[in-house]
C-alpha cells in the first residue's frame, strides 16, 4: 500500500530550504485536494512552485544505505 505526502519548499535568504510537511494521505486525490486547499494559504500562496506530491510505499524501507556527513 502506498501513501502520499504532501510537501512545500520554498528557498530562504542565503539559499537554505525551509520544508514542510503538509500532510500524508491515502490516495493521491486526497493529497491533490490538499494542495488546492494549502494553495490558497498565507505563504503559500505566494510560492505555488513548492509543493510536491511524493509516493510512499508503508512497511518499506526508504534509506537502504549509510551516510557520510560532508562539512
Amino acid at each position: 500500500m502506498n501513501v502520499f505526502l504532501l510537501w512545500h519548499t520554498h528557498e530562504l535568504p542565503g539559499g537554505d530550504e525551509d520544508p514542510k510537511l503538509i500532510g500524508v494521505y491515502s490516495a493521491r486525490e486526497f493529497a491533490e485536494a490538499a494542495k488546492r486547499r494549502s494553495s490558497q494559504l498565507p505563504g503559500f500562496s505566494s510560492a505555488p512552485q513548492g509543493f510536491t506530491i511524493d509516493s510512499h510505499e508503508l512497511d518499506k524501507d526508504e534509506w537502504r544505505e549509510g551516510y557520510i556527513t560532508v562539512p
